[in-house]
């Protein structure tokens, strides 16, 4: 029988002082790789919390098998190396810091020249990085190519797109070479092209003699992954060859069930004023030093106007959505009018924003989590990062309905920190339909959800359409995540705007 690289018998997991998942079994052995799927979303990250070891294991029995023979391949290490040294976790928020005072990097920083030039490069960052072994595998040069990210070395952090810092995040993982690599839904802002490619990557980063360890979607397993383990409400963890799991052949699931009186009754508690032009932009160019970012993009948005907006990783779209939100001080040389209203006429980005809901995978990482659930959707009354001032019962009252309509009410009072990943992501969006705003940005919002949740959100999005005059724009490089009442599609690719489809051509 094979060596047991992992052996949990019936732990239980804490979390912040609670008992989070009990009683659970999981056993991994050499040349075994696991992917993590099903509906309990706490689950199946509390589990690679869990062999990372950055939660404890209290009660039953756990023995890290990787880690003695990890010590015995690499004597020379200190007796103090930690066990949980020989793993690399690959999670869903970055830990970049500034070159100067090593702070941790802040929302809108990557538009901001001067603290942008605060960051290391992608080539600084990574050659920094000290691998686990006395003889690593994975070199720098090896890192590079399999990731692709030559073109990246140059670049720094703080600008790279949300796709482009998972391949980042994953050179360094690989540098390290762990014994034990873990991946936090790794394709969550991957484009097609870069999805693709993780599947013969995964596969040589197994031939190496890693261990992998993933939370995935059913339909998205790698070929190198031997073995399924399904996290289900409600259910014992079950666990397959990945040769007899067939996502199709679950048990359906009951589908998130929709207050549409009650989102109707949210969005005509304040009617949305009307605009001639949401967005007009004229030959609109932005450039950092010698790169140019956004290529002469014209495009109009008119008021109810639902839009999809696509491209690949570093196309463009994070850097078009800043100019949009008020975020990127370059919209002031450029032809952009929001709302009737030119830029640099004398508005605040207070008065873009007031108009505007928005969710991004960049708010999502720099959003302040020191405060509970029901503040930070609140706080999308005020468009700040953070609720500072007084509750107002109303306003809270506003945020409960939602929080029940994307069912997470029973979180309201719990600190944003301390919730499950994808839940935070949902008072996220909340957050940003709280005010019943004029434009709606949804940035690729469905990052890390499960299969119903994206529909039960898709629902939402479309009821949304159907009761309200909100004009939406939607990013995501999944097809299956665009809702229905997208019409129009722009497409960017390498800054340049490649591509504005309308209705009647999506539909032929």
């Amino acid at each position: 029988m094979s060596e047991v690289i992992l052996s949990f018998e019936d732990i239980t997991v804490r979390s912040t002082g609670q008992t989070v998942v009990g009683n659970i079994s999981f056993e991994i052995r050499k040349g075994e790789h696991w992917a993590l799927v099903g509906d309990n979303e706490a689950g199946k990250h509390l589990l690679l919390e869990a062999i990372a070891g950055r939660v404890p294991v209290v009660g039953g029995k756990a023995s890290y098998g990787f880690y003695e023979r990890y010590r015995r391949e690499n004597p020379v290490q200190s007796p103090h190396f930690l066990w949980q040294k020989p793993v690399s976790f690959v999670s869903a928020r970055h830990h970049f810091t500034s070159l100067s005072s090593k702070n941790s990097f802040y929302y809108q920083q990557r538009y901001n020249a001067a603290d942008a030039e605060d960051a290391a490069t992608v080539a600084q960052h990574l050659s920094e990085i000290t691998p686990f072994p006395d003889t690593p595998v994975w070199t720098f040069e090896k890192v590079v190519a399999a990731l692709s990210v030559q073109h990246l070395l140059e670049k720094e952090l703080i600008k790279l797109s949300n796709g482009e810092t998972k391949r980042v995040l994953l050179a360094e993982a690989l540098l390290r070479n762990p014994s034990v690599l873990l991946l936090d839904s790794p394709l969550s802002g991957l484009d097609v092209k870069s999805r693709q490619a993780f599947n013969q990557l995964v596969t040589a980063i197994t031939a190496s003699g890693i261990t992998v360890v993933l939370v995935a979607s059913p339909d998205e397993i790698p070929d190198a992954i031997t073995h399924v383990a399904i996290w289900n409400e409600g259910q014992e963890v079950e666990n397959k060859l990945k040769a007899q799991y067939h996502p199709n052949g679950r048990h359906p699931v009951q589908p998130e069930t929709l207050d549409r009186d009650e989102v109707k009754s949210l969005l005509s508690a304040s009617a949305i004023p009307s605009f001639q032009a949401i967005v007009k932009m004229e030959d609109v160019t932005i450039q950092y030093g010698d790169k140019t970012v956004l290529d002469n993009i014209s495009w109009e948005v008119r008021q109810g106007e639902r839009w999809a907006l696509v491209g690949h990783n570093g196309a463009g779209k994070s850097t078009l959505l800043s100019l949009l939100y008020g975020d990127n001080p370059q919209a002031y040389r450029n032809k952009i009018t929001l709302f009737d209203r030119r830029r640099g006429s004398g508005e605040s980005i207070w008065d873009i924003k007031q108009h505007i809901g928005y969710v991004s995978p960049e708010l999502f990482q720099y959003f302040p989590r020191d405060v509970s659930c029901s503040d930070v959707i609140e706080s999308g009354f005020y468009d700040s990062l953070g609720l500072f001032r007084d509750i107002e019962p109303a306003k809270q009252a506003v945020a409960l309905r939602w929080m029940k309509i994307f069912g997470i009410a029973e979180l309201a009072a719990k600190p944003f920190k301390h919730v499950p990943t994808s839940s935070q992501r949902l008072c996220l969006l909340a957050r940003a339909l709280v005010k019943n705003p004029v434009l709606l940005i949804l940035d690729e919002p469905c990052h890390g959800f499960s299969a119903p949740r994206q529909r039960h959100f898709k629902t939402l999005v479309n009821a949304i359409c159907e009761a309200s005059n909100m004009t939406l724009i939607y990013v995501s490089h999944y097809q299956h995540e665009i809702p229905e009442c997208v019409t129009k599609v722009i497409q960017l690719e390498n800054g340049r705007c490649v591509s504005q489809v309308s209705e009647t051509e999506m539909t032929n």
